[in-house]
């Protein structure tokens, strides 16, 4: 062997064995004495020229695993060449030297990258076209500030983590690499030499924005900038849409079994622009003001629902690519549709392609397992005190804004994150700097979160999925709150599916459990969810949770819904509930859509919850205000006996109300009372028992002319029929 006379035996070792640190420092242009030297690792190499002003110059081969360097006698810095390289099988291709280009990193990025405080990381790190000096091809950045070495691997470079190393820049523990000649399609990963007992690992790009369908994993380097929106006029008036007056009724989606489409032999996906056509239109047809989204972001186990996120900047290749899930969003706006996904910081898996043990070290997790490890799930937590983490998270929430005009993030199991005793026993947690068991760093994140995502995007909403009593989750950070728009309000959900799976019989005895909802109604802004949740896992469907017989189950699944859509709060139903799916929800197949062929007790609910969605939209009384008693006013909540219930939905502004009556028995009540406040002609604008919707048909389909009789605390009343099972809504004339 010969030893190179430019650099020495150890950086020449080095940077062939693949554990150089900083290959700019060998590799590329660099002056030699007077003149300059060119210096390439190419192992797949027979011969290397360099070609200068169009003239070659051969490269002596200095080490017999591919190392080569030319000396250039009177030349000097900057250079403008490119390598002609002949394989050993013969093919001879010209190239730019990825080493000949200068740091691309600018001294401002890096210093906020470096503080955690850039607000669009998804900017800087990645993989990006870019065109340097005249080139084009794609610059590569990634985080691994403990990492020996990190390289580009691809099908480019034979997967070879010795060809491609990349800069470091060690304020901001950032790897760099421009690479000529690359395009859009290209797969790539990160090879991670790391200094933990000699482990390597090869790593998925934590903000690559396309991945290879699973179970392959690599990144996909993709332009997300070309796509033409068409959907400014529904975000010059999302503001309204989406605000604590409007009507919000969410559609949450599983994209992967909501509907299946014949492929080959068996079924398959419907694509991002199959959805874009049948899941939009019905939809729309439905009367649902959003559409909710399981996680979208990539993921490898279907069985994870989207919850185990491997790709935070990447929509699933599962259903097409960013730009066919742009079009989906687009056409989702252009029908009046907001579109919320599901938003996943509080957990990641182990999935070693993915974030964990990133460079060798516990860099996005606690390394300690009593506050890293999730103990329900089996993956891990983010570490919230570290501010390249949280500023990771936050400029991936403000990327699905920015990128894909997402119009809210619902935050998944927001309490495993503010608690640091969540789903632990004694011992197995470590307490906060005070003693308690509040995460003081997880707080600081979703108070950060909350506050830059709304600085950038006003209209953009967040919900969190947040099951205790934690107060002020939808009051600013300003004000001690953690700063979301609304709230799911899981005691409402808990309290009244445990008083419908009561026989109505025994129903007298908890009507306490119905009304308690109102006692906190008022403390947040809420949202009522009937979520996938409450349909997997043995808890069955929301049909066949409604106790009694067929006709029973519909007449108390319609009468919930009902319930549900008049209760203050904004509406979340999960799919094939709103007909009356039987099973229990699969990822793994196709909602059951032959029901509505088979029985028409399935078409009447889904005609029910149409009617619901649109009277809900044009009635202000039942949405303008939700968050106090401005806009609620109970007329009667005692008569457990005959587990009635009653009250007004009001609107401030107009004054309007919807009279609501609930009867949660099977007993037709003839000649029923109703106190009301104004005296007048009422007629009946719903009837859940209706034949259209499967009822028995017990209506009131003549107005009711008020009485001067004061009733239930008003000064007049009306008589009516209150259906089995059954709720009514009634306005004044």
């Amino acid at each position: 062997m010969t030893i190179s006379p430019t650099i020495s035996a150890e950086e020449l070792t080095a940077i062939v064995n693949g554990y150089h640190g900083n290959p700019f420092a060998v590799l590329g242009p660099h002056p030699y004495e007077e003149n300059a030297v060119v210096r390439a690792f190419l192992p797949h190499a027979a011969q290397v020229q360099v070609l200068l002003d169009g003239e070659p110059a051969d490269m002596q081969r200095v080490h017999p695993n591919g190392f080569y360097e030319v000396i250039l006698p009177g030349r000097t810095l900057p250079l403008d060449y490119r390598l002609r390289v002949t394989t050993h099988d013969g093919m001879t291709y010209e190239a730019d030297d990825p080493y000949s280009f200068p740091p691309l990193l600018t001294d401002f990025d890096e210093y906020l990258l470096a503080q955690g405080t850039h607000l669009h990381v998804y900017e800087r790190m990645g993989a990006h076209l870019a065109e340097v000096n005249g080139r084009t091809g794609v610059r590569f950045a990634v985080w691994a500030p403990s990492a020996l070495r990190v390289s580009v691997v691809g099908n480019f470079n034979n997967w070879d983590g010795r060809r491609h190393p990349m800069r470091f820049y060690h304020n901001s523990g950032i790897w760099e690499l421009f690479i000529p000649g690359l395009g859009e399609g290209e797969l790539y990963k990160y090879e991670i030499k790391t200094r933990y007992q000699d482990y390597m690992v090869t790593k998925t790009d934590p903000v690559g924005f396309f991945s290879e369908m699973r179970p392959n994993t690599a990144s996909i380097v993709w332009d997300i900038n070309k796509y033409q929106w068409q959907d400014a006029d529904w975000l010059t008036q999302r503001s309204a849409l989406q605000g604590l007056n409007a009507p919000i009724s969410v559609y949450e989606v599983h994209l992967g079994s909501w509907k299946l489409k014949p492929d080959g032999d068996g079924w398959g996906w419907l694509t991002y622009r199959d959805m874009a056509d049948q899941l939009v239109s019905y939809v729309k047809e439905m009367g649902y003001t959003h559409i909710e989204l399981l996680p979208v972001a990539e993921h490898p186990f279907d069985g994870s629902w989207g919850y185990q996120v491997t790709g935070y900047f990447a929509p699933t290749s599962r259903f097409g690519t960013p730009e066919d899930f742009m079009y989906f969003v687009d056409a989702c706006h252009q029908a009046g549709i907001g579109v919320i996904l599901d938003w996943v910081p509080a957990h990641f898996p182990t999935d070693q392609h993915g974030l964990s043990f990133f460079d060798g070290t516990h860099l996005y997790e606690h390394s300690d397992p009593r506050k890293g490890a999730h103990p329900d799930w089996g993956t891990l937590i983010f570490n919230y005190g570290r501010y390249e983490v949280r500023q990771f998270l936050i400029s991936n929430a403000i990327f699905w804004a920015d990128k894909y005009h997402i119009d809210g993030l619902r935050v998944d199991a927001v309490a495993s994150m503010l608690y640091l005793d969540f789903s632990r026993e004694s011992g197995e947690w470590v307490a906060n700097r005070y003693g308690g068991r509040e995460n003081l760093e997880a707080i600081e994140f979703i108070r950060a979160f909350n506050d830059r995502l709304h600085e950038l995007y006003p209209d953009v909403i967040t919900i969190a999925e947040e099951s205790t009593a934690w107060g002020s989750v939808t009051k600013p950070p300003s004000n001690g709150g953690l700063g979301f728009n609304y709230k799911w309000n899981m005691g409402w959900m808990h309290d009244t599916l445990r008083y419908m799976s009561n026989e109505p019989v025994h129903r007298a005895y908890h009507q306490g459990t119905l009304t308690f909802s109102l006692l906190y109604a008022f403390s947040e802004n809420f949202m009522l969810p009937f979520s996938h949740d409450e349909v997997v896992h043995l808890k069955r469907s929301m049909l066949d949770k409604m106790p009694g017989d067929l006709w029973q189950k519909f007449a108390n699944l319609r009468l919930l819904y009902g319930y549900q859509w008049a209760h203050p709060g904004k509406k979340l139903l999960f799919m094939g509930s709103e007909f009356g799916q039987w099973r229990e929800w699969s990822e793994a197949r196709s909602l059951d859509w032959h029901l509505l062929e088979q029985d028409d007790k399935h078409q009447g609910l889904q005609l029910l919850m149409k009617e619901l969605n649109h009277l809900y939209a044009n009635e202000a009384a039942l949405h303008e205000e939700d968050n106090s008693w401005e806009g609620f006013q109970w007329i009667d909540f005692r008569d457990g006996q005959r587990s009635i219930l009653a009250f007004a939905r009001i609107a401030p502004s107009s004054g309007e109300q919807v009279l609501v009556v609930c009867n949660f028995t099977p007993v037709v009540r003839d000649d029923y009372r109703l106190g009301v406040p104004k005296a007048g002609d009422y007629r009946e604008i719903l009837n859940s028992d209706a034949q259209q919707y499967g009822g028995t048909g017990i209506v009131n389909s003549e107005p009711m002319t008020s009485e001067p009789t004061a009733w239930q605390e008003q000064p007049h009343s009306i008589r009516l029929t209150l259906p089995p099972l059954g709720i009514v809504y009634l306005k004044r004339s």
